[in-house]
């Protein structure tokens, strides 16, 4: 085709995109524009403190978990955001959901094509052979807004799974450091339950000796026994809470069942120092009501986009080409054709259907908004639910290692007053008793006290992963 008949082709198609650029200029755009809504937000936490605000925030840090300075914890938590199932799903829906605003971005484009058609025909004379080629371009007039606010709702549920991907990492990373400080915890409760196992085990061996001696009875031989077998019937079950343990942290790094490295006792782990800060710092980085909002702002569109239903939809259509009988006449003879359409399609009669449309999008709106103010009441209690619990299981475990403390001191002076025939064997057995299960106890407490943590980090949203 020569350049001049590339000219007179795309002239047509110029003039048509001119013309609609200053027709779309004049448009408007139906339904309300978004704000966000007033929200209630307290000015402080209930359970906050001046020394957490004088702590040094580790909410909003990246890699946050670095902060209990255990590498083998660090190491599994990259592990899990690069190989999560979860967490590849939910970024590749963040990447379905970019690729949907694509498309309903470009109807705001012009839709250029092109054709070509080619046949022959014998009426008897000869054989005649038809030929043509052609570009077309159409464009719909977003007269109203309809395509602008579809845009808004696209952008808006993009953003919004975004949102949802880092809600997954959020919870992601901190189930997997529960659940190691879970592991350390049940690996504390079976070397608790180890060690007085072989402590037993060394008291049965002397009372035998004992009793061979006729220094003590059948009954005090029974008791300690008894108690030695106690302490071996706890150690089953924590070996199979450890494995399963194991197991499940194994599932989430994206592997098979297996072991999990550490090197670190429960008892080394750091303590963070937490600021939880202002309350509204929770509307800017909390995931989920930055998802919610995002919710919220698509429905708002959509509303836009429900009123443009009462309006006709305008489409302008232009094609240009050239038309021959003969191939060789295709694109050097005189058929340059050219063509240019309006088209103009509005509701008359729906028997109700655009005004109930409106109003279940309008209803959608309510449900969002409702939502929205939800998550964040939601996102204040679990802040203020983990500050408090952070502060009773220190308090906690506390008074239970005083308490170790002194039942260690009392099975010391049970044992020597059981060796100066001051007490029986009673005596000591119950002061071991005791001292068990407040070891397991701290070792509990303990325990929650670093998922505490892990509970005020999640409620406050913060720079939970460090974005590639």
């Amino acid at each position: 085709m020569r350049r001049q008949d590339l000219r007179d082709v795309r002239a047509p198609i110029a003039a048509l995109i001119a013309g609609l650029a200053a027709v779309l200029a004049s448009g408007c755009t139906l339904g309300p524009d978004y704000a966000r809504p007033t929200i209630d937000a307290p000015a402080t936490y209930r359970f906050d403190s001046p020394e957490a605000r004088a702590a040094r925030s580790l909410a909003d840090v990246s890699e946050w978990w670095t902060g209990f300075g255990d590498p083998d914890l660090d190491a599994l938590v990259r592990e899990t955001l690069a190989a999560n199932h979860d967490l590849r799903i939910a970024t590749a829906r963040v990447d379905e959901f970019a690729a949907r605003a694509g498309v309903t971005r470009a109807q705001g484009l012009p839709q250029v094509g092109y054709a070509a058609q080619a046949g022959r025909q014998d009426l008897g004379g000869g054989a005649i052979g038809n030929y043509s080629t052609g570009v077309s371009a159409s464009w719909e007039l977003d007269l109203w807004g309809r395509i602008r606010r579809e845009n808004e709702a696209a952008r808006a549920d993009l953003f919004a799974t975004e949102e949802a991907r880092r809600g997954v990492a959020l919870t992601l990373v901190s189930t997997v450091v529960s659940g190691y400080i879970t592991l350390l915890e049940l690996d504390r409760s079976l070397a608790i339950a180890e060690a007085t196992a072989a402590g037993r085990k060394k008291s049965v061996e002397l009372f035998q000796m004992r009793l061979e001696g006729g220094a003590v009875s059948d009954f005090e031989m029974m008791q300690v026994t008894a108690e030695y077998e106690a302490a071996l019937a706890a150690i089953p079950d924590l070996r199979q809470a450890v494995a399963q343990q194991e197991n499940a942290l194994s599932t989430l790094a994206g592997r098979n069942p297996g072991p999990i490295a550490r090197d670190r006792v429960l008892e080394a782990l750091d303590a963070p120092a937490i600021a939880p800060g202002l309350p509204s710092a929770l509307l800017e980085r909390r995931p989920d009501i930055l998802q919610a909002e995002q919710q919220l702002v698509a429905a708002n569109a959509r509303i836009g986009v429900a009123r443009t239903l009462y309006f006709p939809n305008i489409a302008l259509t232009g094609s240009a080409g050239t038309a021959s009988t003969q191939l060789e006449d295709l694109f050097s003879g005189p058929a340059r054709i050219w063509s240019f359409s309006g088209q103009l399609l509005g509701p008359i009669f729906s028997g109700g259907a655009i005004e109930s449309t409106n109003k279940q999008i309008e209803a959608q709106h309510e449900q969002a908004l409702e939502v929205y103010r939800a998550t964040i009441q939601d996102a204040f209690r679990d802040v203020d639910d983990a500050l408090v619990s952070l502060r009773e299981t220190r308090e906690l475990a506390a008074a239970l290692d005083r308490r170790v403390q002194a039942l260690a001191r009392a099975v010391e002076l049970a044992t020597l007053r059981y060796d100066n025939g001051a007490a029986n064997y009673l005596d000591v057995l119950d002061a071991e008793r005791s001292l068990f299960n407040a070891q397991l106890s701290l070792a509990s407490a303990r325990g929650d006290g670093y998922r505490a943590h892990v509970d005020l980090y999640r409620a406050l949203g913060g720079e939970w992963t460090k974005e590639e």
